[in-house]
């Protein structure tokens, strides 16, 4: 993350916990004429577009105040999504026994790139990649994403769309 995205993360994560969400992660991508910055925000009932909504007000009284973007540029709100941004240690331990890509700053025996399931969380990150365990530290990652069981994902919609369940 960028250090203009580690500011406004700084600055929103407070107000938005107050209002009950998690700010999962901000990205800022510019563009002649203006660029766009995304929130990714979760709860613990989920998210819908009402707490979008209420997260883009907040969200944009507070950087209207501190303006930490020069210029124009579209604020966007959203729920993290199946393949959410692991950032915290806290991250990694909610989806223990799930797989992630790691992106670390420096290698690590030569790598920068694992994928693997995440298998313990402690002062480290711990994978389990091609039947190796690997040990991160969180400061050394430089992006990590869970990788969606897409196979898992479709057969569980296809028992809800049976069953008639909508959630």
């Amino acid at each position: 993350m960028a250090a203009r995205e580690r500011k406004i993360l700084a600055m929103l994560e407070p107000s938005l916990l107050d209002m009950g969400y998690e700010l999962i992660e901000v990205e800022y991508h510019s563009a002649p004429g203006g660029g766009t910055l995304r929130l990714y925000i979760d709860a613990a009932n989920g998210i819908d577009i009402e707490d979008c909504e209420a997260v883009s007000r907040q969200a944009s009284a507070l950087l209207d105040v501190e303006d930490p973007i020069a210029g124009q540029y579209n604020l966007e709100v959203s729920s993290p999504g199946v393949d959410r941004v692991l950032r915290t240690a806290e991250h990694f331990a909610t989806f223990l026994g799930e797989q992630a890509d790691v992106r670390l700053r420096r290698p690590l025996d030569g790598r920068r790139k694992f994928t693997g399931v995440i298998t313990a969380v402690d002062e480290d990150i711990t994978l389990t990649v091609d039947g190796q365990s690997v040990q991160v530290a969180v400061d050394q990652i430089e992006r990590a994403r869970l990788v969606p069981d897409y196979a898992e994902l479709m057969a569980g919609a296809g028992r809800a769309g049976a069953s008639g369940d909508v959630n």
